[in-house]
């Protein structure tokens, strides 16, 4: 019970598959009080599944590409947890990222749009920002911390992984600034990079099922990884543990970002020579 009497807002619960669901599940299983947040209605009836199975405190609506909408969430928000001398949140989880369709299909120079480009940032970058804005007086409350989700990505040519590279990459500096913002509060800032994973969200991606093949072949591991390994290092990443740590990306990936060159990619590309 690590998190026994501590309070976390969760976003970007899309279904079980969810990295989301997973980090929610393991902050239940250590003793965390959740409130869920979800953006429409056609994803709320998984979000309430979720919020029965992890006996949330509240379900509340969240679209973060609007200020407004963000703000009254904030304030049903601080109506459970902000009020007496024992206000305040412990940590808010950050798991969203969207990009047109469009723009996550061929060559990056000529898919990629200035509208595209615009809501995949609005959407998976500045609304990190934008959380961390309206959370800041109850995070500060009781020094609690910010964690969001990138991918390798953000560093590294992937095929049509094209605008949410640029939106990640962006995401990652924004942990950093924040970081830097936040820290004399007492409210840490970090991310996990966790490999890639089935979800609702990596459906999106053409030639998703190739990448996971790929990923497994190269990992030092010689794996993927799962949401529960990924929940798991969040959980971490935002209790007591973690004291010390901010402005870090993690990576849970089986070991896949150290790997330039391995043997199993030239046995793979070689032409036979020794």
């Amino acid at each position: 019970m690590l998190l026994k009497g501590r309070r976390f807002v969760v976003t970007g619960i899309a279904s079980k598959l969810s990295i989301a669901w997973a980090i929610a599940e393991s902050l239940h299983r250590e003793g965390a009080q959740l409130i869920l947040t979800y953006p429409n209605d056609k994803i709320k009836k998984r979000v309430d599944m979720a919020a029965e199975a992890f006996d949330a405190v509240a379900v509340i609506e969240c679209d973060v590409g609007s200020d407004e909408s963000i703000q009254v969430c904030f304030d049903e928000i601080a109506k459970h947890w902000g009020v007496g001398d024992d206000k305040g949140i412990d940590g808010i989880v950050h798991a969203i990222g969207f990009a047109p369709a469009d723009q996550l299909d061929g060559d990056f120079t000529q898919a990629t749009t200035r509208e595209g480009s615009q809501i995949a940032h609005d959407i998976s970058s500045y609304s990190f920002v934008a959380l961390a804005k309206a959370g800041r007086e109850l995070l500060a409350a009781r020094q609690g911390s910010l964690l969001t989700l990138t991918y390798e990505g953000s560093i590294s040519v992937l095929p049509n992984y094209n605008v949410m590279g640029m939106a990640k990459a962006s995401l990652e500096a924004s942990v950093r600034y924040l970081a830097s913002s936040l820290g004399g509060e007492g409210i840490r800032v970090n991310a996990i990079s966790a490999g890639p994973i089935r979800t609702l969200a990596a459906s999106g991606i053409k030639s998703f099922r190739r990448m996971l093949d790929v990923s497994e072949k190269i990992a030092p591991l010689g794996r993927n990884v799962s949401q529960e390994e990924v929940g798991n290092a969040a959980l971490f990443l935002l209790s007591p543990w973690a004291s010390g740590i901010t402005g870090e990306i993690l990576f849970v990936d089986a070991g896949f970002n150290t790997v330039a060159i391995s043997e199993k990619i030239m046995m793979m590309v070689g032409d036979g020579e020794q």
